[in-house]
């Protein structure tokens, strides 16, 4: 895997298997992916020896804490990939489904069809079960995907990789159709990106780094997943209790995942009614607040910096500021946020709707965890990302959006005048 033709070499397998996996029913894709979740569990010991290895090195390396924890498979987590996989074998087939028909009154039936949209190359950092997901999700679409792990997982996504393999194998299908580059060479990143004539689109999760280095030289169509800059506004008409346990879940549940929320926005009636006692909840469970000169004068916390607005942190940190009022809620999530996911806490139905309104993010809650921006939490079984774009996916994406669609028309014998 050294060079240009290696990679050509993988991408052109799996442009070959594009139209065999296309035309795969139903049965036939369950079977394999069956195949693939009981290895899973077969093999569990195994995967996670191969995982203790990858986290080990990264602790060497003297990786931060909130990377380790992405990186971090244990029984539990082979367990979560075991039922994404179940979950995904129990939704429809999304390929063949009929989207709209209609007929012309010249006799022409149309019919708009669901179909696979291609070659995927799917380019991911820490998460193991990513590969998990990706590789389920594209063989269930019909799209024929190529894994591109970061070196610092590279051992646990190849083992799990193998399992899907074998499974497909076993069906006597053609590898072409999952296929992992085992190699940490960015440069075969790069290589990837200019095969626009075998690949159709490339799906990247990570860091802000890998983004805009996909972002800047692919020649291929891309469905973004940018970093979670994730805002809860807590409005003047919130209901403490509902503020309390939503933003300390939004926090403290997973800290290292893109769906935690970064920086509260308090509105100063709230501070003046209710004193803000998420605050103190926060800080009683490890959290670092950051805020501005009032939170900072208020509950002694650090007092936030400039850098500190507009921050993934993944950690246990948070940015916390006061605001006048909405207006200048939604200037500060439009300046700093990512379009990622964005949360108002309040009773009043007409400011949620007017912060729905306000805010082109591809999630928007209200009273509601922003852990649940998550594409099991939707009912999608699992999801290869979050795309931040506004063409095409937007949100979490799942089997629906691994697919495009064409138009089947029929005549009897048609001609135009």
């Amino acid at each position: 895997m050294k060079n240009t033709l290696a990679v050509q070499e993988i991408a052109l397998e799996a442009k070959k298997s594009s139209s065999i996996l296309a035309n795969l029913s139903e049965q036939e894709k369950n079977k394999v992916l069956e195949g693939f979740k009981n290895n899973l569990a077969i093999n569990k010991v195994k995967l996670l020896e191969e995982n203790h290895l990858d986290v080990l090195n990264a602790k060497k390396k003297g990786l931060s804490r909130a990377f380790i924890d992405r990186l971090t498979l244990n029984s539990s987590g082979i367990d979560s990939m075991v039922s994404s996989v179940t979950e995904i074998i129990n939704q429809s087939d999304p390929v063949g489904q009929v989207i709209a028909e209609w007929q012309r009154p010249n006799g022409l039936k149309i019919k708009k069809v669901k179909t696979p949209i291609g070659v995927i190359a799917i380019i991911y950092e820490s998460r193991p079960n990513v590969t998990a997901d990706a590789s389920s999700l594209s063989f269930k679409s019909g799209n024929p995907c190529i894994l591109r792990c970061g070196k610092d997982s590279i051992n646990s996504c190849n083992e799990i990789f193998k399992y899907f393999q074998q499974s497909v194998v076993s069906m006597g299908l053609p590898t072409g159709c999952v296929q992992f580059i085992n190699s940490s060479d960015r440069k075969i990143v790069e290589e990837l990106l200019t095969l626009d004539s075998l690949i159709d689109v490339v799906i990247p999760r990570g860091g802000k780094d890998l983004i805009s280095l996909i972002q800047k030289k692919s020649r291929i169509p891309v469905f973004s997943h940018l970093e979670g800059i994730v805002h809860i506004y807590v409005d003047d008409e919130a209901d403490p209790v509902k503020a309390y346990n939503v933003i300390l879940n939004s926090k403290i549940r997973k800290v290292s995942i893109c769906g935690a929320v970064e920086c509260i926005l308090i509105h100063e009636n709230y501070i003046k009614k209710h004193n803000a006692n998420f605050i103190k909840g926060l800080l009683n469970h490890g959290i670092e607040i950051r805020g501005d000169n009032l939170i900072h004068k208020l509950f002694g916390t650090s007092l936030a910096s400039e850098d500190d607005w507009g921050k993934e942190y993944l950690d246990n940190i948070l940015a916390c500021k006061v605001v006048k009022n909405f207006d200048e809620a939604i200037e500060h999530i439009s300046k700093f946020g990512s379009h990622h996911t964005d949360c108002i806490i309040t009773e009043n139905e007409n400011t949620a709707s007017e912060f729905f309104k306000s805010l082109d993010s591809s999630i928007l809650l209200q009273n509601a965890s922003t852990q649940f921006a998550d594409g099991g939490e939707f009912g999608f079984g699992a999801e290869i990302g979050i795309s931040t774009g506004k063409l095409h996916a937007r949100g979490p994406i799942g089997l629906g959006e691994l697919t495009t669609f064409q138009y089947n028309v029929i005549g009897n014998g048609s001609v135009r005048r």
